[in-house]
């Protein structure tokens, strides 16, 4: 059985609608932190195997500033927490760059030992929040060549494109191989 590791519902049902035979696992796992996330996710992996027997699929999405040099990355949750999404609009702004990119990375442990990982990843902009907050800073983030923040987007238009989805199928081409 292949569980993914989430508390969120509307994470799951994404990856469910792309990986039909994953069940979803609620555990809270320790989340170091880390500017890399890959290790971020490692680290989750590892630890759910002191919880549960199976497969496990962990993720990070993460928003790297090109003003920033990548910040905040891994770390966008204790940006948020701390000067929100009006506060991230601001510094892109008065540091005249505005690019970024969010990405998403999925870990996938088969066992301990084996641990692979599935990147998907979109360009776009940093704006003055646009649209309803229903996820983090989706109301900041605009995706290149298109005219709505992901908080515009109705829900099927931003799956459709985002890093998750094209880190998923990723993911999925992985293990219809077999290997």
């Amino acid at each position: 059985m292949i569980y993914f590791i989430t508390g969120n519902k509307n994470k799951f049902e994404e990856v469910k609608s792309i990986l039909p035979d994953v069940e979803q696992l609620d555990i809270d796992l320790p989340e170091i932190q880390e500017i890399d996330a890959k290790e971020i996710i490692k680290t989750k992996l590892t630890e759910a195997f002191n919880h549960a027997d199976g497969e496990f699929i962990v993720e990070d999405t993460s928003l790297y500033f090109d003003c920033l040099k990548g910040l905040p990355g891994p770390l966008i949750k204790w940006f948020l927490q701390t000067i929100g999404n009006d506060g991230l609009a601001e510094i892109a702004e008065k540091l005249g760059n505005n690019k970024a990119e969010a990405k998403t990375i999925i870990g996938y442990a088969k066992n301990r030992e084996e641990i692979y990982f599935f990147e998907g990843a979109i360009k776009g902009r940093i704006v003055n929040p646009k649209g309803e907050t229903n996820f983090g800073w989706d109301p900041i983030f605009l995706p290149d060549g298109y005219e709505k923040t992901f908080a515009e987007m109705s829900r099927e238009e931003k799956n459709e494109i985002s890093m998750r989805r094209n880190a998923l199928n990723k993911l999925s081409e992985f293990l219809r191989s077999g290997k």
